[in-house]
């Protein structure tokens, strides 16, 4: 039987299939079922700064509301504070989860402030999951913001964070950095334990009949998973962290190509959305089959094994086979009929 077990984060995981935040991690019945479909780790649902201030305006402002109607009430409520009830309920969340499985169980921070970071990571740790993936979200608002600033700034809080707790950190970015591979290279000289890539950044879409925004939840497909390919590629054997894909993986083919690219773990959440938890079960069942064929005993056999610096042409990871491709833009389009 082949063996399906990775390292991550320096973790050893039973498959390299780790489901990905989402709201489904909030049923222990969920969490079970992920475990029994072979999961070999979980990302539990992402917390975030913005809705714990919120949170704790909105009962800050309904404790204060009478605090003026005569001097004897003006104490009468404490402030809210940094531990808001939502924070609370997502640490009771967490140390539920951990109790739940028997494999990994990661946090999801999502904030603002270098300052919340830390105090989220410490509060988390204290649960007692196994590490943290911080969420590195930040959509471009203002023309006039510098590109070094914000990398700058995200390294910091890596290395804040780093120092300030024991369990591994992986880090989640986005593509759409001037040079993504220069940044988590200042990324993993931060301390970061893996790079999960990529996350999906919130686009919202106009009703041109009511003229409004709004705001669909898109799953992701196949196609998808060619990017987070490319950079898997040209990561493996040039970072210390982990290196794990996401985004358009569906089948088990999927994480085979991820693998080869050089990933050492994948993230699932759309597939298990469309097919069910347990299609965990079958991915990892095609990934047996496949090292079967081809007589791999193990992921490391294989894996890296088509990345930059295994093969001999660089073509797949260089403008060269840009070019090739275009040059060839006529059979493309015989393909589709577009010209005859």
């Amino acid at each position: 039987m082949a063996n399906l077990s990775t390292t991550y984060m320096g973790i050893k995981l039973k498959s390299p299939v780790i489901v990905g935040a989402n709201n489904m991690v909030t049923n222990p019945d969920n969490l079970i079922r992920m475990e029994k479909a072979g999961a070999g780790a979980l990302v539990y649902k992402s917390v975030f700064e913005e809705q714990i201030q919120l949170e704790s305006l909105e009962l800050s402002e309904r404790k204060e509301e009478y605090n003026e109607r005569n001097a004897e009430m003006i104490k009468l409520f404490p402030d809210a504070g940094a531990d808001a009830s939502e924070i609370r309920e997502h640490l009771a969340a967490l140390k539920e989860a951990k109790k739940t499985v028997n494999i990994p169980v990661f946090a999801s921070i999502n904030a603002v402030n270098q300052a919340t970071w830390v105090d989220y990571a410490k509060k988390i740790e204290k649960t007692g999951i196994d590490g943290l993936e911080l969420n590195m979200y930040t959509p471009p608002e203002k023309a006039g913001e510098m590109t070094s600033g914000i990398e700058k700034d995200q390294a910091e809080v890596v290395k804040a964070v780093k120092s300030a707790v024991k369990i591994p950190v992986s880090v989640k970015i986005s593509p759409y950095y001037t040079n993504p591979l220069r940044f988590i290279s200042d990324l993993d000289k931060a301390g970061a334990d893996a790079f999960v890539l990529f996350n999906r950044l919130f686009q919202p879409d106009i009703d041109i009949d009511t003229e409004t925004h709004y705001y669909p939840y898109t799953l992701s497909n196949r196609e998808d998973h060619r990017l987070p390919l490319r950079f898997a590629g040209l990561l493996y054997g040039n970072t210390e962290g982990s290196v794990c894909a996401s985004s358009g993986i569906i089948t088990g083919p999927d994480v085979i190509k991820m693998i080869l690219a050089g990933a050492d773990a994948v993230q699932v959440v759309s597939t298990i959305y469309l097919n069910q938890i347990e299609i965990i079960s079958s991915i990892l069942k095609d990934i047996e089959k496949w090292m079967k064929e081809k007589g791999y005993k193990d992921l490391g056999s294989f894996r890296g094994k088509l990345s930059q610096k295994s093969i001999d042409t660089k073509q797949p990871y260089e403008r060269v086979q840009y070019m090739d491709f275009m040059m060839t833009t006529s059979e493309i389009m015989k393909k589709y009929k577009a010209i005859n």
